[in-house]
């Protein structure tokens, strides 16, 4: 088979035809890959409309709110002798600080952590699961759960109405008491959250 070969003119931007096949300029290739290349762009980049019809935005604490919040309620249980551990999480139970009184017992700290992450799970107070997860009630099953710690402690940290975060204290003598610690350290970051 042989094909027909004419010279294009530089200056053609056509297709020509030669025995049913389409010859393209470099120039006409060029212009329709980048064509192309930018709709496909097009196609794959979502705007802005896309974005917040597939997504959700929160609010966290920042790192330092969250410090400044455990440190509040470690003092607070110091002024009262009480040697403990404070955890604070995320709104997802992700660990953003955890402080150890130098005589607090060794598992103050799993338990501290276990507190913020049980309040944040349940999105309440442990305190307030104590009597409705005790032995014969129809949530006692919750306090089986692996990592749930449902004692006094742990307490939920929120602003504007939406949930931030949590704090767990253990290690003073009862759960009130851990409980009084940890709103301490709410009381210490109010002005930084909108409540």
């Amino acid at each position: 088979m042989v094909i027909a070969t004419s010279p294009e003119p530089a200056h053609s931007h056509r297709a020509t035809r030669y025995n049913g096949l389409i010859h393209l300029s470099r120039k006409r290739i060029v212009h329709h890959l980048i064509v192309g290349i930018l709709a496909g762009l097009g196609l794959a980049l979502p705007s802005a409309s896309h974005a917040a019809e597939g997504t959700v935005s929160f609010e966290v604490m920042t790192p330092e709110t969250a410090l400044a919040a455990a440190q509040a309620a470690l003092e607070n249980c110091r002024g009262s002798d009480y040697q403990v551990a404070v955890a604070v999480v995320d709104r997802f139970g992700g660990i953003q600080v955890v402080l150890r009184d130098l005589l607090a017992g060794a598992r103050t700290v799993n338990t501290a952590v276990g507190k913020a992450r049980t309040a944040v799970g349940f999105r309440t107070n442990t305190s307030d699961m104590v009597p409705v997860t005790a032995m014969g009630q129809p949530a006692a099953g919750i306090r089986h759960l692996p990592g749930v710690v449902v004692v006094g402690g742990g307490v939920i940290i929120e602003a504007a109405g939406s949930l931030v975060g949590g704090i767990g204290v253990s290690g003073a003598p009862g759960g009130e008491l851990d409980d009084v610690c940890a709103l301490a350290g709410i009381e210490a970051i109010e002005d930084l959250l909108e409540f």
